[in-house]
């Protein structure tokens, strides 16, 4: 019995593979390396290019979905800020015409009393007018009457 004979007898009993090395091995190997010297220009490196390729334009594209996507974040903070303009205007507008619509209503409320205290004055002018009138006729009828009562009293008929 050889030295490695009762370890090969091990790994037999244990389940173990055992090779046997001969030429077929070789002629195996050399079948290996000549299929790798032609499957590589006829097969492998297209393979690669095409995965290269297709690497290029995924980064291609990758890249170009990034510029979008910054041009569309720019966008929509020009657009943003733009709004944020458009309701700062807004809002100005809106104040501008609050005051000049709290302006005219003072305005149209100051020409209301100067025409209502017009409109008193002049019907307490007229009222006055006429008392006076109403007395200046009071005056004279009273005058009248006094005249007659005078005369009646004084013992003429002579109305």
């Amino acid at each position: 019995m050889t030295p490695s004979e009762p370890m090969l007898m091990l790994s037999a009993a244990s389940g173990g593979v055992t090779l046997d090395w001969d030429y077929t091995v070789l002629f195996q190997m050399g079948i290996f390396v000549l299929l790798m010297f032609l499957l590589e220009p006829l097969l492998f490196r297209p393979v690669l290019r095409i995965f290269a390729l297709r690497e290029d334009r995924t980064e291609g594209v990758r890249a170009q979905a990034r510029a979008l996507e910054e041009r569309a974040g720019e966008l929509l903070k020009r657009y943003e800020k733009e709004l944020e303009r458009v309701h700062r205007a807004a809002a100005a507008e809106r104040e501008r015409i609050r005051q000049e619509t709290t302006a005219l209503e003072t305005q149209i409320l100051n020409e209301a009393r100067d025409a209502t205290a017009k409109i008193l004055d002049d019907g307490r002018r007229r009222i006055e007018g006429e008392v006076n009138r109403i007395r200046f006729d009071l005056g004279r009828e009273s005058e009248q009457i006094s005249r007659s009562i005078v005369q009646k009293a004084l013992g003429g008929d002579s109305a």
